[in-house]
Formats: C-alpha cells, sequence, structure tokens
C-alpha cells in the first residue's frame, strides 16, 4: 500500500526590525553584447520588504563582501542581525547545532560592520522566513522569495546593458522605485515601513570597509603571481618574493610589505596571463636584444610615432638606439601616455631623436617653460650648419635689389 506523500507546512514569521537576510541568484544578461550569467546578490528586510540586488560576475568571496557593504550603503544602515544559509563563503566548518565556525573574510565583515549573524540547519529551510514565513526547499539548494522575486522582476526579459555598472545602476534604479509600491495587508508603502528599519539599524562605520579576498603568494621567476586559476605581472624587482594578493570584484592588488607594487583589471577567464608590459621595461633595458621576442609587449598598443622613433633611434644610435627607446618607454612609469606621446612628437618635429631631448621637452611641457636643447653635450643630434658669413656675399643682396 502506498503512503500518502508528506507535504511541509510553514509557521508564519515574526517579522523583525533588525533582521537582514542576504542570498545569490544567478541570472542570465547581456552585458557589452555578450550572454554572460550574472551571479547576484540579494537583501532584503523581511519587516518593511525592501530589498537591494547587484550583480557580479561570480559567486565569489569578495563578491559576497562587495555585496554587502554595497547594500548596507543603500539601505543607510547595518541591520544588527543578519540570517544565512551554511555558505562555504562565510562557514569554514559545521560543528553541530548552532555553532560554526566562520571563515576570516567573514570574520573580517562581521568585525568591521559589528552585527550578528544566525545561520539556518542544513537542510532545515523553515529557519529562514520570506512572506507569510514560507520557503521552498530542494534538496540542499533554497530558493529564496527575494531572489526569485528579483529575477522575475528585474531582469525578465533578458537585460542588455552596456556594462555592468550600467546594469547594476538598473537594479538600484528598480529597487529604489519598488519602495513606492504597497503590498498587500499592508496600510503603508514599502519605503514608509523602510523608515522604521533603517531607525533601528546600526549607524555604518566612519572608515570604509576594504571588499576583497586576501591570500598569501609567491612570484615565480617569469615575475607573475598565480590568483584564482590566472597569472597577473608584478615589476621584476620582485620576483621570488612573497607578496600579499588581494582580490576585489574587478581589481587584483599585489602588494609586498607595506608597498603596492601592481593594479591589475580583474579576469574571470580560466588559465590567462595579465601583462603589465611596465613592469619588465627594467630588465629588458639591460637586454634589449629580447626587445622583440618579449610577450608582455607584444600586444601592446602603442601611437605611431613610437615605432618611428625606434627606427630613427636605432638607425642613428644602432644597438644603443634600442636601450634608448626602452628608456623612453620607461618614462611612463612615472607619466601619462598621452605626455610622453607628446613629447615625442615635439621631439620628431625638432629632430632631436634621443632620449634626453625626449625627456627634457616633456618635463618643459609640464612645467610649461620654453625648451632649452644643449646639441654640444649630444653630438649624435643633427646639428644645424652654419658657414661663415663673407664680405663678397653681401653683393649679391645688391645685385637683388638693382634688378
Amino acid at each position: 500500500m502506498r503512503r500518502a506523500r508528506r507535504r511541509r507546512t510553514f509557521h508564519p514569521s515574526n517579522e523583525d526590525l533588525l533582521l537582514g537576510t542576504p542570498d545569490f541568484g544567478e541570472a542570465l544578461a547581456v552585458i557589452a553584447g555578450v550572454e554572460r550569467k550574472a551571479h547576484y546578490l540579494a537583501m532584503d528586510l523581511p519587516h518593511s520588504d525592501d530589498c537591494f540586488v547587484v550583480a557580479f560576475p561570480a559567486e565569489t568571496t569578495e563578491a559576497f563582501l562587495e555585496g554587502h557593504v554595497q547594500a548596507f550603503v543603500y539601505l543607510g544602515g547595518v541591520p544588527t542581525r543578519t540570517l544565512y544559509d551554511n555558505t562555504k563563503i562565510a562557514v569554514a566548518k559545521i560543528l553541530g547545532g548552532m555553532e560554526r565556525q566562520r571563515t576570516r573574510a567573514f570574520s573580517e565583515l562581521e568585525s568591521h560592520y559589528l552585527f550578528a549573524d544566525k545561520f539556518g540547519r542544513p537542510a532545515k529551510g523553515n529557519d529562514k522566513p520570506g512572506p507569510h514565513g514560507q520557503v521552498f526547499v530542494r534538496g540542499v539548494v533554497r530558493a529564496r522569495w527575494k531572489v526569485g522575486y528579483a529575477r522575475r522582476n528585474f531582469m525578465v526579459p533578458v537585460p542588455r546593458f552596456a556594462s555592468r555598472e550600467a546594469f547594476n545602476a538598473h537594479l538600484e534604479a528598480a529597487c529604489s522605485k519598488r519602495r513606492e509600491r504597497r503590498l498587500r495587508g499592508h496600510t503603508e508603502t514599502i519605503g514608509e515601513r523602510y523608515e522604521r528599519d533603517r531607525a533601528a539599524m546600526l549607524p555604518l562605520p566612519v572608515t570604509s570597509y576594504e571588499a576583497c579576498e586576501k591570500i598569501s603568494a609567491r612570484v615565480s621567476s617569469l615575475s607573475l603571481v598565480r590568483y584564482r586559476g590566472n597569472d597577473y605581472s608584478v615589476p621584476t624587482e620582485y620576483g621570488h618574493r612573497q607578496v600579499l594578493v588581494k582580490g576585489f570584484v574587478h581589481e587584483v592588488v599585489i602588494a609586498c610589505a607595506s608597498e603596492i607594487v601592481a593594479r591589475h583589471q580583474r579576469s574571470y577567464e580560466r588559465e590567462t596571463v595579465v601583462f603589465d608590459p611596465l613592469h619588465y621595461l627594467a630588465l629588458l633595458e639591460q637586454k634589449t636584444r629580447a626587445l622583440d621576442q618579449a610577450a608582455p609587449l607584444a600586444s601592446w598598443q602603442l601611437p605611431d610615432c613610437f615605432a618611428l622613433l625606434r627606427r630613427l633611434l636605432e638607425a642613428r644610435l644602432k644597438k644603443h638606439g634600442s636601450r634608448e627607446y626602452v628608456q623612453v618607454l620607461r618614462l611612463m612609469e612615472t607619466f601619462d601616455l598621452s605626455e610622453v606621446t607628446q613629447a615625442i612628437e615635439d621631439a620628431l618635429k625638432l629632430g632631436t631623436i634621443s632620449f634626453d631631448a625626449v625627456r627634457h621637452l616633456l618635463l618643459c611641457r609640464i612645467e610649461r617653460r620654453p625648451p632649452r636643447l644643449d646639441m654640444e653635450n649630444d653630438p649624435h643630434l643633427p646639428l644645424a650648419q652654419v658657414h661663415t658669413t663673407q664680405a663678397a656675399d653681401y653683393m649679391a643682396l645688391l645685385v637683388e635689389v638693382c634688378a
């Protein structure tokens, strides 16, 4: 005899003024013409039904932290308690009952904002309140109501935006507009009820929180540091040294001791190498024969005047021309590309083809003073040929006047 299937039942929850409930969800979005999976963090306040949604390229530790930072700023305060699933981003180990060993990143977040946490029991979705207290459970995946609501109302049809920033601006505007709604069973709008939530929240800290994942790594012999399956370059002087990698949502920052030595745009591809050509110029200045084979410079797009300057330097100075060209490139360690480009163009117009001339013209332009090039100290520069005037030469002028 087949047993009757038991259906779950739920009790209405007591909506808490001080409670916040963040969760991740997934949806498709077209960003810059490419369809991608958006991982969005949704945080809601059960008392007022207010919510905040922000999308990220991946569901990572830094996205989890950054989502909290942006949510707290949007809400204008910090809920005193937050309720979580047992996500590995926050929970390093379940110790039994309600005890959890928290991850270092989540502990830092709690210590900065001073909120308390509460974790649901594994596979017990009724620990977490949704509208009227219910929540739907499929195995270990809990499809929270706010995650589904955000996808159906903010991301259907598939959103199309030129950038992730524009996409997130759309999501924030949708959350703000939702505050004007009055939900069934309430006489006040979401925004009016939210004001009571905000009054009960903790104030935002004076200092901002650094929402990043921190790991220790060692620089390889190729001056590369591996983070999340990708390699990022650092200056060659830091080869074989221990560094601290800070992984933000859109940026990777590498520090050695107390000094930041490299910044890169975050890559979410796999097994890619992200170079900064400036990191290898000091070494290439000593090994100029490797200039054409250097991988970090292969995809470096520079204005046409750089190639022309190199040809003229190598034509006049032979092997020393390559070294002077690298020295010109190294000016971009200190100055902007546009400033160096203008100095090279000025040098080409004046016919002063050398590193010293480019540097002098660059400094003169920045300091707004006229250039004074000393040709005698640069014997390889083309000198003007001026003949000594003879008295007989003036007769030619008289002939022209009489004519």
